[in-house]
């Protein structure tokens, strides 16, 4: 289970109390759906304050529980990382640079490119009360992500639930601009098929452009899942906050966020382990494995009562977890 930190879910509350029920309400109708349809954008989704402040009560939570999902992944395939700058592309209101700096507070100098004016307003309002001093001074730059010319150079990339509101070209050009880069690139995208199809193109662009992948993939071959039949995807258990719950006239406490990444890097990678890609299904004595293993296949593996410590182990591993367990 995912929660926001507190200085985060208390400005998102005082953010949210500034608009009407009404207000927030109809603009979260109209962006839902909006942001389920996953086609590119022609216009600025977010159109006005109000969008902005509804697009942050109910996006930035289930947005940082993913970011943070996968940036700990890659935290914890690579235990000596201690990144010092991060860029994040079509940041919105900041979610992902919160997210990186709970993984990684050795984080000093964070800037985020969003082309929403109303958007930057909100999330330079938001880090004001940050704890974290790399989310309080954080620099807010205004321009497209489809025209943002050479990039600043940064330990950590990251590109937070944007390809779906980009063409193929725009797609395939921005990966180009990542796969430059010489630190940690992580793109999220929805855990829908249309989603694992974007995150595997960029996965493929950046193999091929000499990046080798740090997570979710414990190998830097071809995706073994069965195209068109199965996807590659994760989730991340958000904490609803008031705010939360209000804009989307939610009972529930809480919210399942499903999610697909890639996250990779020109340096040499280091050795990887399986990963786990299902709930683990557990039975009577026995824990069934669903594997991406590092040789590049899938695989199905049984753990049972008799392998003692290993089998205390599974019973306790989650879906997306690396398989067999650190030490």
């Amino acid at each position: 289970m995912t929660d926001l930190p507190r200085d985060l879910r208390e400005a998102l509350d005082a953010a949210a109390s500034g608009a009407s029920g009404a207000a927030l309400s109809s603009s979260f109708k109209r962006l839902s759906t909006r942001y389920r349809e996953e086609v590119a954008a022609t216009a600025p989704i977010l159109k006005s304050a109000t969008d902005v402040v509804t697009y942050s009560a109910y996006r930035m939570p289930a947005t940082f529980g993913a970011v943070r999902a996968a940036l700990e992944q890659a935290a914890a395939s690579r235990p000596g990382f201690e990144p010092v700058s991060q860029l994040d592309l079509g940041g919105g209101t900041g979610a992902a640079i919160w997210a990186a700096s709970t993984v990684w507070p050795s984080l000093k100098s964070v800037t985020v490119v969003e082309q929403v004016h109303e958007a930057i307003a909100l999330g330079q309002q938001l880090a004001k009360g940050a704890e974290a001093a790399a989310v309080r001074d954080a620099k807010w730059q205004a321009g497209r992500i489809d025209d943002l010319g050479t990039l600043a150079a940064a330990d950590v990339v990251t590109v937070s639930y944007v390809l779906s509101e980009l063409s193929t070209t725009q797609q395939e050009k921005l990966v180009g601009q990542l796969a430059a880069q010489r630190g940690l690139v992580a793109v999220i995208e929805p855990g829908t098929p249309t989603g694992y199809e974007r995150i595997v193109a960029a996965r493929d662009q950046l193999i091929a452009a000499g990046h080798s992948i740090v997570a979710p993939c414990p190998h830097s071959l071809a995706c073994p899942i069965p195209r068109g039949r199965d996807w590659c995807h994760f989730v991340s258990r958000v904490n609803r906050s008031a705010a939360h719950r209000q804009t989307k006239g939610a009972e529930l406490s809480f919210e399942d966020e499903k999610f697909s990444y890639v996250i990779s890097t020109p340096a040499v990678p280091e050795p990887a382990e399986n990963r786990v890609l299902r709930h683990p299904q557990q039975r009577k004595g026995l824990v069934s494995l669903r594997l991406c293993t590092n040789a590049g296949d899938l695989e199905d593996t049984i753990v049972s009562k008799r392998q003692g410590p290993l089998y205390r182990s599974a019973r306790d591993t989650e879906w997306g977890d690396p398989w067999p367990p650190h030490p």
